[in-house]
């Protein structure tokens, strides 16, 4: 694999990838991310209050990551199929190490498909063991406006991720708050029905 060129974000700790995945790549990825899903179903999680998501959610790896009305949290089984979740593709595997060059794999990936007006509200992601791991993540499909603000809070900036960009939260960023406005619908013709699918991996133990 070739490592892709990093750029500037004038965010300390965030990092980003423009482009770091190929056509081909983005492709190859999305066949196994889709036939993950035949084995673990895409589903519409709540929060702890009830509230369901917009985005639709799965996850790869020995752990996932799951919300309902008793909370946040990892567990090694789909809540609706009580299967094992199917494992990380290899290609995620390498590129977490090359990028990161944390020492240890990611252990979780959490799959959301955005459609229509689908959006994430600003959040941290903080259900790890060690804040100190890095949390990666890929883009596939429409290009997402991303908003992204520091951990204590205040202004924050929007950045557009495009398909096969890639972007990680790492040191003073590892905590920032971070989430989805809006997708730029059209924007690509990757994902079948159109959308964004966004992988990310973390290490929650």
């Amino acid at each position: 694999m070739n490592t892709p060129q990093e750029i500037q974000t004038g965010i300390d700790g965030f990092r980003l990838w423009p482009g770091a995945l190929s056509m081909q790549a983005q492709a190859e990825l999305l066949a196994q991310v889709l036939a993950a899903e035949a084995e673990a179903p895409l589903y519409r999680p709540v929060t702890p209050g009830g509230r369901p998501f917009s985005v639709q959610m799965t996850n790869l790896g020995p752990l996932g990551w799951v919300s309902d009305r008793e909370g946040y949290r990892y567990q090694p089984t789909h809540p609706v199929t009580g299967k094992a979740w199917p494992p990380i593709p290899d290609y995620l595997l390498a590129l977490w190490s090359d990028l990161t060059g944390w020492p240890e794999p990611p252990d979780a990936c959490l799959v959301n498909l955005y459609r229509d007006e689908a959006r994430m509200g600003l959040h941290q992601d903080k259900d790890e063991a060690n804040m100190e791991a890095p949390v990666l993540s890929v883009s596939l499909g429409d290009t997402a406006v991303f908003r992204i603000g520091a951990a204590e809070g205040g202004p924050t900036r929007s950045i557009r991720l495009a398909s096969g960009d890639v972007c990680a939260l790492t040191g003073p960023a590892r905590l920032a708050r971070h989430g989805i406005d809006r997708l730029i619908a059209g924007s690509s013709t990757l994902v079948p029905g159109g959308g964004r699918i966004n992988l990310t991996l973390r290490r929650a133990r």
